[in-house]
């Protein structure tokens, strides 16, 4: 391979100006025992040194936010540093202490448990990325867990973090993928049948990790004096546009914080995905996604869908009821940040007023989606709702279908039922299970578009075009995952790396790599890993 030299700041000597433990306050404890941590937004703590670290994928670009080039990365340093084993001058490795509701119950204390932040790096541009490593060892958050984390589970967030950027979505990022040359044992299936799994490390990389439950915690504490430096330093680091702390700006910032997690959860329901476990610790406080664990991307069209094996029951955090949620979530925070407002009555507007932001944004992103001009409600409520109906009358991909649709002649209305199923087929699991009712259901609708497009006039070579660039053909779906694990676990990382190289280009076309833009393959239906996933790592 070839190494091209970059204008880059050598690794050695990047710039980190770690303002989260300089201006917040500290857990004066320093051993590393399980307890809680009173009075601290975080604990200091060291990574666990590892015996055989291995890197085996990066991301160039998460690489070029902070001025590394491929030299850098290829480096020994680079492997020692992101497997936790050296800490460069100027990081100071720290562990957050929050808190959260999880699955609508308030949990206390949770803190990042198997999650180390090495310190924030300024770059050449003067934007702040903070460096943290996942599965890098105990910290006092743990509580009964080692801290650790294992192939399977890194393999996913580090390919998942940067597919969705690339499908335009917000998210954290993923700058490296390590394997530790250690064993984990986790019990996949909670059946009492643990078994030893390879070790890995991701480098996980935002602006800032900070989540609601980060709030929640002190509000729940009655620790009004911490919850507000936390509050204050988040206004002054992460949104300074909207002026210095006050109870007018607590307000705005609120909303603020609506918006971006409506914009967010807008482009998972855009692209199919369900995060799985929404809750209030895995909420971002900059509208990112953020903790992927048992996720998943709609294959089969079912709003009723999730992909956590331990929501199965109740499925509250089912792709259909994402917005609700988060919603529910930013509740939470409103009650949490109400000390320092003490008006109950402008938290409330801003969270009612929720489903209005939202209600706009997925409008606009529907019209999107179909290629439509603007959103036009005396035709196009009707036309969504039918869509979302006929989606689910047999088993449905979403991706090839929206993509699929793109390719609907809607120039001419002269065509048979035939004709106008004809390239929508390939989206059907089981295209023979459509009924003759079903078939004129959905022709019926696909006329209704046809006539919905002609009036807005646009010709198909655009409206393809359109549609194309905001449906994607490639999404990390679990089979492909899980394929790139068991490679991975025999020690090839090649289908890695070609993951990786797919998900950075999901809209285009790729001929070479049409084999992974089909639907998932029967075998993987049931198969552990391939559908839905279980919260251990």
């Amino acid at each position: 391979m070839t190494i091209v030299a970059t204008n880059s700041t050598p690794l050695s000597t990047l710039h980190f100006d770690n303002r989260f433990v300089r201006e917040l306050p500290a857990d004066p404890l320093t051993e590393n025992q399980r307890r809680q941590v009173m009075k601290s937004c975080y604990s200091y703590i060291e990574p666990t040194q590892v015996k055989h670290p291995q890197l085996l994928a990066y991301s160039k670009e998460v690489a070029q936010l902070i001025d590394l080039d491929e030299q850098d990365c290829f480096s020994s340093l680079f492997t020692q540093v992101f497997s936790g084993n050296k800490v460069l001058n100027g990081m100071q490795p720290y562990a957050q202490c929050y808190g959260g509701h999880q699955f609508g119950n308030w949990a206390g204390q949770l803190g990042d448990g198997r999650a180390i932040n090495l310190g924030e790096v300024v770059n050449q541009q003067g934007q702040r990325h903070t460096l943290q490593l996942k599965g890098a060892g105990e910290t006092p958050y743990s509580r009964s867990a080692d801290g650790l984390a294992v192939l399977r589970s890194s393999v996913r967030e580090f390919l998942c973090s940067e597919a969705m950027f690339h499908l335009g979505v917000p998210t954290t990022r993923a700058l490296s993928l390590i394997t530790t040359g250690e064993s984990v044992v986790r019990d996949m299936f909670y059946d009492g049948r643990p078994k030893a799994e390879p070790g890995a490390i991701v480098c996980r990389v935002a602006p800032s990790f900070l989540r609601f439950g980060s709030y929640e915690l002190f509000s729940a504490r009655g620790d009004i004096d911490t919850l507000k430096q936390l509050v204050d330093y988040t206004i002054r680091t992460d949104f300074p546009h909207i002026g210095e702390p006050s109870v007018e700006v607590y307000l705005n910032w609120f909303k603020e914080v609506c918006e971006r997690t409506a914009d967010m959860i807008v482009h998972w329901m855009r692209v199919g995905f369900v995060h799985g476990v929404m809750n209030t610790d895995n909420m971002s406080i900059l509208g990112l996604t953020i903790d992927y664990g048992p996720y998943g991307w709609l294959e089969d069209y079912n709003p009723d869908w999730t992909p956590n094996t331990t929501d199965a029951n109740s499925r509250r955090y089912r792709f259909g009821h994402q917005p609700q949620i988060a919603q529910w979530n930013l509740f939470q925070l409103a009650n949490a940040i109400y000390p320092l407002i003490e008006q109950a009555e402008p938290l409330q507007e801003i969270i009612q007023n929720y489903t209005h932001v939202y209600t706009e944004k997925w409008q606009l992103m529907r019209t999107d989606k179909l290629g439509l001009n603007s959103f036009v409600s005396e035709t196009d409520d009707a036309l969504n709702h039918e869509l979302h109906e006929i989606l689910q009358l047999a088993e449905t991909d979403m991706t090839i279908f929206y993509r699929k649709l793109a390719d609907l002649d809607t120039e001419s209305l002269e065509q048979s039922d035939q004709q106008l199923l004809a390239s929508l087929m390939d989206a059907y699991y089981a295209p023979d299970a459509l009924t003759t009712n079903d078939k004129t259901r959905i022709c019926n609708w696909l006329r209704d578009y046809q006539k919905r497009v002609q009036l807005d006039g646009t010709p198909d070579t655009v409206r393809k075009q359109k549609m194309n660039a905001v449906n994607p053909k490639y999404v990390l779906r679990n089979y492909m995952a899980q394929l790139a694990i068991d490679e991975a676990e025999q020690g090839d990382f090649t289908l890695i790396n070609e993951l990786l190289e797919l998900l950075r280009h999901p809209y285009d076309e790729q001929i070479d790599m049409e084999h992974h833009a089909a639907k998932r393959p029967d075998w993987a239906r049931e198969r552990a890993g391939c559908s839905m996933l279980s919260c251990s790592s």
